[in-house]
């Protein structure tokens, strides 16, 4: 299905120059022809080319291509040759395979404990068991002095529903305690149970720092988040990669707690956590001030490294339409080396995340190249790098985009290929949000397939992958 839509979605080939009038016969046999041709051209995609690929990145010698690492930059070239193989042009603005990034490592020493006051009462929480810390600046120190805590619901301002849980509250230098996720009880308010924008954590920090807040304290609960605090212990330890700050506001301090943690915080206030959600689900809720204070600090240690999207070609056939670009996106990047398991294995060789969704872009790209005739737009094939730490090279590629965004006419990503066999549905993440709808809503038909929305809409997974930078 995903070959086709691919045909489809660059709109047909044919040659470059004009035909001469065809009689009714000729015109109507035209799409069979075309047809007949992707048909073929899709026998190109197989199993043991996916698997190939699949065995060759995720073996332990790319040292779980970490970005930066020695193993990210063989990735790289290595898929560069394959590429190059099946008859791609490099495609960066310098002529090369290659948009090279820069990267800023930030490894914070976390605290082994974390203490709030009010009066002459304190509370006391325990790194790792109850909170989780980071710093937000790309500085060798980040340090919080007697910041008062405010909850601030779910930190969200959203015109479009009439919300805004500031309400021109001055929060400047304050450390903001924030609900996870969006209020969901409402189907016509925030899309009900499926997750917004608004529901994520990043805009949550980027909303606390927009309003001069030093800190951010995000609750976390499983239902809230879609998965255990333990995700976020392994994910927020350890080095963290950021594309070079710019000039947005940005918190000295963003922090998870658990909900246990929440709930003494608040207790030590006198409130109640689950009255302050309650609260927090009204349009009209404003923010509270806990009467509590905390300081806290650590130090950085910043590590500059530099990683790539390696883009090719397909040049469109269409001298009308060949400037225009399809990008199909997929990410060559993995965890790295991390904590052994206990046969001793550090390397994440990120076999099925996401060495499979590489090879499936791979082989949509060698079926196109088998085409008699090119797609009518051009096809960019972008396999792009530090995902994994927050979608850094398709936001650096979105930004720094080698065509023009207004011809950009779509972008499929691949993250985490099919790996159980044939299907009779297809799941579009992201259906609703794009042009193309209805285009793979009808070639699923034609191959007596449905398509289906994200099953798990409360996660979030349309913010969470490359799709979503563009």
């Amino acid at each position: 299905m995903a070959c086709l839509a691919l045909f489809h979605l660059s709109a047909c080939s044919r040659s470059d120059t004009p035909a001469e009038p065809a009689s009714e016969a000729a015109t109507s046999s035209a799409p069979e022809a075309s047809n007949l041709a992707a048909e073929e051209a899709t026998q190109e995609i197989t199993a043991d080319f996916m698997r190939d690929i699949i065995v060759e990145i995720s073996d332990d010698k790319y040292e779980g291509r970490g970005p930066g690492s020695s193993g990210d930059v063989a990735a790289r070239k290595y898929l560069a040759g394959e590429l190059e193989k099946l008859g791609l042009k490099p495609a960066a603005a310098d002529g090369s395979w290659e948009q090279p990034f820069d990267l800023i490592g930030v490894t914070a020493e976390q605290p082994d404990e974390w203490v709030f006051s009010k009066g002459e009462d304190s509370l006391t929480l325990s790194q790792w068991d109850d909170f989780i810390v980071s710093s937000g600046v790309q500085a060798e120190r980040a340090a919080v002095e007697n910041a008062e805590i405010v909850f601030v619901g779910y930190a969200m301002q959203a015109p479009e529903y009439d919300w805004d849980d500031f309400k021109d509250h001055d929060l400047t230098g304050k450390m903001l305690l924030i609900l996870n996720n969006d209020p969901d009880w409402d189907p016509d308010l925030f899309a009900g149970e499926k997750r917004l924008w608004y529901g994520r954590w990043d805009y949550k920090y980027q909303s606390a720092a927009r309003q001069g807040a030093v800190g951010a304290i995000i609750i976390h609960t499983q239902p809230s988040a879609g998965y255990p605090f333990q995700v976020v212990q392994t994910s927020w330890t350890g080095e963290q990669f950021e594309l070079p700050a710019g000039d947005e506001p940005r918190n000295k301090v963003a922090a998870w707690v658990t909900e246990d943690a929440a709930r003494q915080l608040v207790g030590m206030a006198g409130l109640d956590l689950d009255a302050l959600r309650e609260a927090a689900d009204n349009r009209d809720f404003e923010p509270v001030p806990l009467g509590i204070t905390t300081s806290i600090g650590m130090d950085v240690t910043i590590n500059k490294v530099t990683s790539a999207n390696v883009l090719a070609l397909i040049p469109g056939s269409d001298p009308e339409l060949s400037d225009e670009v399809v990008i199909y996106t997929a990410h060559h990047d993995h965890l790295g080396i991390g904590t052994p398991n206990e046969a001793g294995d550090a390397i994440y060789n990120g076999a099925f995340d996401n060495a499979s969704g590489v090879a499936q872009v791979m082989a949509m790209a060698k079926a196109l190249m088998a085409l008699p005739v090119a797609p009518r737009r051009s096809i960019l094939v972008a396999l792009v790098g530090a995902e994994e730490q927050g979608l850094l090279g398709s936001k650096y590629y979105a930004e720094n985009p080698t065509y023009r965004p207004g011809k950009i006419a779509a972008n499929l990503n691949y993250d985490g290929g099919n790996i159980w066999g044939h299907t009779h549905d297809v799941t579009f993440v992201g259906l609703g949000k794009s042009s193309v709808d209805d285009i793979v809503t009808a070639i699923a038909a034609e191959q007596g397939r449905v398509v289906k929305p994200d099953q798990f809409a409360d996660r979030g997974y349309f913010y969470r992958s490359d799709q979503f930078s563009f």
